[in-house]
């Protein structure tokens, strides 16, 4: 098994924090794991991107020009990595600020209403937990289990407190996703 992932978006939206939550639950889970975070000087509104390569044998490379998955979540991202989905691959985007929908037509295409869906439920700094729970519901690569163990690593302990609105969030965003 091997998940080649971009998680592609604005600084701020969680991006980075998405990939290194996939990264810290993979390694829990015994594979191999490559974390290749892209940012420009800008971090919080500048474009952002992470690739994360989950295995069960060695990893190469953190550096690839096509994936398996992609998670859209703004146009400038839309336009750079909706060709590099390898045929048969999955494209995720949030609907919130895509001007142009994905054209491909050898790929699986899914949407989700995550900004939207936070803005709703007063909950906008679960948004990143909410197109998570979208990924893992299409790319079941890890467990729940091992994501709540990523997030507890990740946040620093003041936070502890917020780890059961993120689990929500994760389930919440595995029902909001749809296949296009």
């Amino acid at each position: 098994m091997k998940q080649e992932i971009i998680i592609a978006g604005f600084g701020g939206q969680g991006v980075l924090s998405m990939g290194k939550i996939l990264a810290y639950s993979g390694l829990m889970e015994g594979m191999e794991v490559a974390w290749f975070p892209s940012y420009g000087p800008e971090q919080r509104g500048g474009t952002a991107n992470v690739t994360v390569i989950l295995s069960d044998s060695k990893v190469s490379s953190p550096v690839l020009n096509s994936y398996d998955v992609a998670v859209i979540l703004n146009q400038p991202s839309m336009d750079k990595f909706e060709s590099r989905v390898k045929p048969g691959g999955a494209l995720i985007y949030d609907s919130y600020g895509i001007t142009r929908q994905p054209e491909r037509t050898d790929i699986r295409i899914y949407s989700t209403d995550a900004m939207n869906t936070a803005q709703k439920e007063g909950t906008v700094k679960t948004f990143n937990m909410l197109v998570l729970g979208g990924l893992l519901k299409i790319a079941p690569v890890v467990t729940i289990e091992s994501v709540m163990k990523g997030l507890k690593k990740s946040l620093p302990e003041r936070h502890h407190k917020l780890l059961p609105m993120n689990e929500t969030a994760i389930l919440r965003g595995m029902e909001i996703i749809e296949a296009i």
